[in-house]
Order: structure tokens, then C-alpha cells, then sequence
């Protein structure tokens, strides 16, 4: 598919738009116009389903992670899509002089891991839903450890926060983030030659035979197949290959002794 033509200053606006009901609107208003800046002569976009992004309303977005690039490529995608994204991300990146403040001032949010204020997160995360809000979440909780970077087999956050709050599931699956940064590695991005970001959304997950029945495990997890059933498919679409017939698990992989 050739390359989405270049916005101007009119998408812009558009992205603008929305984040004009937004707390912090000035620092969003500053942060869209620099991600147009910045990624728009850096790489090529090929972004498909953007009458698919709710435009109000509480919603969360759900996508496959494969890069520490992600966030650019997805949190650009929904801004020029009409929505402001919140991300749910490591609570040090927050302690970063200037870093921390842009953060907090755009709404995202800490998640203390392996903490008792673990739970702050989805208290943050379901307020933010309520107050009609659009959450991103990464239903595999990493950067996928499939060896082809297919999805692997994801965690209940989402689910637990959809069936809770009663709110869309919206999937989303990207491709070439990868080619910028690989898999978890950290450093300088390859830039050229100019990568292609692929990003479509989807239909909203089906989860509602499943809100009226009481959240156990098995209900949660039945939620989680089908979110990241939907992902896995997407996904499918943009790289025009067949998935794995199993999602990886990394619970259920060996352990070797060694660390990574």
C-alpha cells in the first residue's frame, strides 16, 4: 500500500481537536505537533481503519508489542486519528527530570511493578475510562518473546479493566516499529533507509455475552483469548502471513538457569 500523504497542517488540527477537552492540553497540543515533526520525514506511514477509532467515549486500545518504538508509532497513529492515547508506563521513566513532567502533564500513567501501589494503575486506568478517556494497553505486558515477534499469550489487565468498566475493547495491530528499534534492545534507531510504520485498526473485540456473568479466571481469560485473537489477526493482515496455530507462552517455556 503506498504511503499515507502527508497530513499538513490541517490533521494537525485534527488531532488537536480532541485534545482540547484534554487536562494538560497545551503540553498535548505541544508533544502532537512534535511527533508530526519529527516521524513524518523519518518514516513512511501506512495507516489503514482510522474510521475505526472511536472518537468519544471511554475506550481502550489494545495492540501487539514488539518494540520500545511502539509507543511513537501507536500514541501517533490515535492522536492523528482524532484520540489522545494513555499509556500505562514504568513509574521510573516518571522520576526523569522534564521526561517526568511531559508524562504526567499528558495524562499517562505510572505502573509500580512488583509494588503495593501496583494496584494504583488500574484504579488510575478505570477512573481514566470512566471520565471517557481512551486507555492503550499491551495485553502481553512486554515486548513479545515469540521468535518471529508474533503475539504471544496475553495478561487479563485489559479485560479486568473492559469488563469492569463496560467499555470497548479496540485492537490494533502494527508492523515495522521493529525496524526502528528491535524486540527489546535499547539504543540509537535505525533510521534509514526510511522504515515503513503499519498500523490498522479493528472492530471492537465481542466481549458483551461476557460482562453480564461474574469476572472469575475463567472469564477473564476467555476475554484475554479473544483480545489478543483479534490482534493476532490484524497483525496477519499487515505482514500477509499465516500466525502460529499456539500463541507463545513464556510461562511455559524452560527455564535454563541463566539470565537474560
Amino acid at each position: 500500500m503506498a504511503d499515507v500523504p502527508a497530513a499538513g497542517q490541517s490533521t494537525v488540527l485534527r488531532s488537536l481537536s480532541q485534545a482540547n477537552s484534554e487536562p494538560g492540553r497545551g503540553t498535548i497540543s505541544v508533544v502532537v505537533s512534535i511527533l508530526h515533526l519529527v516521524m513524518r520525514p523519518l518514516t513512511h506511514r501506512d495507516w489503514r481503519n482510522q474510521d475505526k477509532v472511536p472518537q468519544t467515549g471511554g475506550v481502550i486500545f489494545v495492540a501487539n508489542h514488539i518494540s520500545n518504538a511502539d509507543p511513537l508509532a501507536l500514541g501517533q497513529f490515535l492522536a492523528f486519528s482524532g484520540r489522545w492515547p494513555r499509556f500505562l508506563g514504568k513509574a521510573s521513566i516518571f522520576k526523569v527530570p522534564v521526561v517526568g513532567r511531559i508524562l504526567t502533564a499528558c495524562g499517562q500513567i505510572p505502573v509500580e511493578r512488583q509494588s503495593a501501589k501496583s494496584a494504583d494503575a488500574l484504579l488510575a486506568s478505570t477512573a481514566a475510562i470512566e471520565q471517557g478517556r481512551a486507555l492503550v494497553i499491551y495485553p502481553e505486558g512486554t515486548i513479545t518473546r515469540d521468535p518471529d515477534l508474533w503475539p504471544m499469550k496475553g495478561k487479563t489487565g485489559a479485560a479486568r479493566i473492559a469488563l469492569r468498566t463496560g467499555c470497548p475493547v479496540v485492537p490494533i495491530g502494527q508492523w515495522g516499529a521493529q525496524e526502528l528499534l528491535y524486540g527489546n534492545k535499547l539504543g540509537f534507531p535505525k533510521l534509514f533507509p526510511r522504515k515503513t510504520l503499519r498500523l490498522v485498526a479493528g472492530d471492537p473485540v465481542p466481549l458483551d455475552d461476557l460482562r453480564a456473568a461474574p469476572v472469575t479466571a475463567t472469564i477473564l481469560d476467555e476475554a484475554t483469548d479473544r483480545i489478543m485473537d483479534a490482534v493476532t489477526a490484524l497483525v496477519a493482515e499487515l505482514r500477509q502471513q499465516t500466525p502460529p496455530e499456539e500463541r507463545y507462552d513464556p510461562r511455559a517455556q524452560p527455564t535454563t538457569g541463566g539470565s537474560s
